[in-house]
């Protein structure tokens, strides 16, 4: 036998045994394929001198049971290092060891022997020895190293199961933590913090009203990564994901059984469940950085194969990285080969796992070229757009970087739905009473036209949101003028300093009536703007039952009560979970909310525009005004579908706004913030007749009526 086709003894084998049968295979694809003599493995490394597949019986065995040395001459073509290990199949646990120059100044290459390597392609891995600070030394970390595992994709029974493929303007999002979903013991769920606890909640999420889950990252990251020890004493670890290291592997903890080959099969039946329940699945992507971090952390995967490659590099001096995400590093995309690799796990989640859509976490490192510079046409992005395989996920950027890119408006390709942070910053200044806004605010409501019309795009490229992970929840948002991020550990330093934000007078949680009367109105204010804007509305998990953080605008780090959803406060705070279900319910039964189209003047069959903007008198909405805090406008309806009128009052005193006259119809409530539950919105049916030509909205109100025709609607 050549040395090729041959495995060296691990430390626990007998003498006598001669390994498996080893011999070239192919170098398509990549990662670990079974078949029905063995597996197929190949691994990308440009410049390796040797590489090693590592097999172990046992994921938590401290060493190999054969390793296999593959020959440059007949196990590797081009880029490519490849061999076919008959008599393996699925469960089989695997790494690599890739030896290679290691000249890190000239080059950018890092090679290391001693280093065990997970597999990029990996389909999943275990973690049950990780050590990631024995990790970052140069010793050899065999026995406390991550290990990838052989996965079968064809045994599992999809039932029928497709992606569901909601239209954009059709969809609401709930972006949401799997572990923070049920982690707390209020959950009251079998297996608390996992893909399977996202099932046992799909009934909520179904009463709620919600067409699709956004969940933060669930690819492997290493959840043990100690960032330092809270002011209490505690051990502060990675919480929310944003530092990945297993790109088409579900993260190991969020399933039941960290050892066993079931990782792919819970989250396929939490996939599947939540399809059966109408509700889609995008997955938050963070392909802008890995765990591996800058020059001082651990080699997990990239940097031991292909460190030249997978990451922007310092040119005058390449043992450094260049860092445009914060956190020590940034991935070169746009190379081909990593180009390739992220299409291709995209194009995974999606034919394997039936996964509807993505968001790309700091989507702006991905226009950037091999220099660091903003690229024009960036290859990564358009290959995304044109994938035919992606054609109908939805792909979500947030686009901008840590580096100062910002591409709101401008991100590159067509397709891209943007993460809109101007429409999140002007509307909570106007909810909190800032004046001279209401011509910037009609923009937003109606699809940021400013920001995505001038290039052919359309109110669905505009993801609306008020608030999201990364900073105050929508219960924060209106109970602190400043963050109270001490438990961090960073002195305060770390989370914005600009929220936007205002606390009804009193500075975090208070027993006075009237301020706990006026922080919920001002809740169902920012809820009701965010879902009669046009575009596509996203919530953050909790805010439909004012989950708190307790001030605390950046709680990546937080993996306790901070940040687990506390389901006492759900069935507590009964009347602001209704009114999110309500205002979610209403805005499905209003096309003239959900259309794609910007405002153009377009008449209905009463000759009624689109939309007519007014302020508290009709046709005077108060452009030029810098005191301005009300807007009021009209909004026609097409098709058979009843005309809207809305009033937006962010003074703080109660004022008269005159009504539109629509002949042969007369104008009922729907909608008024400043009522309680059962009267701050009126299902159809129930609507409630508004008597002469003004309305009388109360300080810091929003108001939606409809128009019925003289004998439609309910007389009390």
């Amino acid at each position: 036998m050549t040395e090729a086709r041959t495995a060296e003894k691990g430390p626990h084998l007998r003498a006598a045994d001669a390994g498996p049968l080893v011999t070239p295979g192919r170098s398509q694809p990549l990662g670990a394929t079974p078949d029905a003599t063995g597996v197929n493995f190949s691994l990308f490394s440009e410049h390796a001198t040797r590489v090693e597949l590592l097999l172990f019986d046992h994921c938590d065995d401290l060493a190999p049971s054969h390793v296999v040395r593959l020959d440059k001459q007949s196990h590797r073509s081009y880029h490519f290092w490849h061999c076919h290990v008959a008599g393996v199949g699925p469960g089989q646990v695997y790494a690599y060891r890739v030896d290679g120059p290691h000249h890190t100044k000239e080059s950018g290459t890092r090679f290391n022997p001693r280093k065990v390597l997970l597999d990029p392609y990996a389909r999943a891995n275990v973690n049950t020895l990780w050590d990631r600070v024995r990790a970052i030394g140069q010793e050899d970390n065999c026995a406390y190293s991550m290990r990838s595992m052989v996965v079968d994709l064809n045994s599992y029974d999809w039932e029928g199961d497709e992606p569901l493929r909601t239209p954009l303007a059709e969809t609401v999002i709930y972006e949401v933590h799997v572990g923070g979903l049920t982690s707390s013991p209020t959950a009251d769920v079998t297996h608390p913090g996992t893909f399977s606890g996202v099932i046992e909640k799909i009934p909520y999420l179904k009463e709620l009203g919600v067409t699709a889950v956004e969940l933060l990252p669930v690819f492997d990251f290493d959840e043990r990564q100690l960032l330092r020890t809270g002011p209490s004493g505690a051990p502060l670890h990675n919480y929310w994901g944003y530092d990945p290291f297993g790109f088409f592997a579900p993260h190991t903890a969020y399933c039941s059984d960290a050892c066993q080959c079931t990782h792919i099969t819970e989250f396929r039946d939490m996939v599947k469940a939540l399809h059966k329940a109408g509700i889609e699945v995008i997955l938050d992507v963070v392909f802008n950085h890995t765990s591996e971090g800058n020059e001082h952390g651990p080699t997990i995967s990239f940097r031991g194969q292909a460190n030249e490659v997978y990451y922007h590099l310092w040119p005058q001096d390449r043992r450094h990285y260049m860092d445009f995400t914060g956190c020590g590093n940034a991935i070169n995309a746009n190379h081909p080969a990593v180009a390739k690799f992220i299409i291709e796990c995209l194009e995974y989640w999606v034919t394997e796992h039936h996964v509807d859509g993505f968001r790309f976490d700091l989507a702006s490192e991905l226009s950037r070229g091999s220099e660091g510079y903003e690229m024009d046409v960036p290859p990564v992005l358009w290959g995304i757009e044109l994938s035919g395989v992606l054609s109908e996920s939805k792909i979500i950027a947030e686009p901008w970087d840590g580096g100062g890119l910002y591409q709101v408006g401008r991100f590159p390709g067509k397709r891209w739905s943007q993460w809109n942070g101007p429409y999140r910053d002007d509307v909570r200044r106007f909810v909190r009473g800032d004046a001279g806004l209401v011509g910037t605010v009609a923009t937003r409501i109606g699809g940021s036209r400013d920001l995505f019309a001038k290039d052919g795009e359309l109110p669905t490229n505009s993801i609306n949101f008020i608030t999201c992970h990364d900073g105050f929840t929508l219960n924060d948002l209106v109970s602190y003028n400043h963050k109270h991020n001490h438990a961090n550990g960073e002195a305060g330093a770390d989370g914005t300093h600009e929220n936007f934000s205002w606390n009804c007078g009193v500075e975090g949680p208070t027993d006075a009536e009237d301020v706990e009367r006026l922080r919920i109105r001002q809740i169902k204010n920012l809820a009701a703007i965010l879902l009669i804007s046009r575009g596509v509305p996203m919530m953050l998990a909790g805010d439909e039952f004012r989950n708190t953080q307790h001030g605390n605008n950046n709680a990546y780090c937080q993996s306790n009560e901070t940040s687990w959803l506390n389901w006492e406060q759900a069935d507590k705070e009964t009347e602001v979970r209704s009114f999110f279900r309500e205002m979610i319910a209403l805005r499905k039964r209003h096309p003239a909310l959900r259309d794609t189209r910007f405002f153009s003047g377009r008449r209905n069959e009463r000759n009624l525009p689109d939309v007519t903007w007014h302020g508290t008198k009709l046709e005077q909405p108060g452009w030029e005004d810098t005191d301005a805090r009300v807007l009021s406008f009209t909004l026609a309806g097409f098709d058979g579908a009843p005309d809207l009128h809305v009033i937006l009052n962010m003074y703080h005193l109660g004022l008269d706004f005159d009504l539109p006259h629509i002949a042969g119809h007369r104008w009922h409530r729907i909608l008024n913030t400043a009522l309680g539950e059962g009267e701050d919105i009126l299902r159809p049916g129930a609507e409630h007749p508004v008597h002469g030509h003004t309305f009388h909205a109360h300080g810091r109100s929003v108001v939606v009526l409809t128009a019925l025709p003289h004998d439609g609607g309910i007389s009390r």
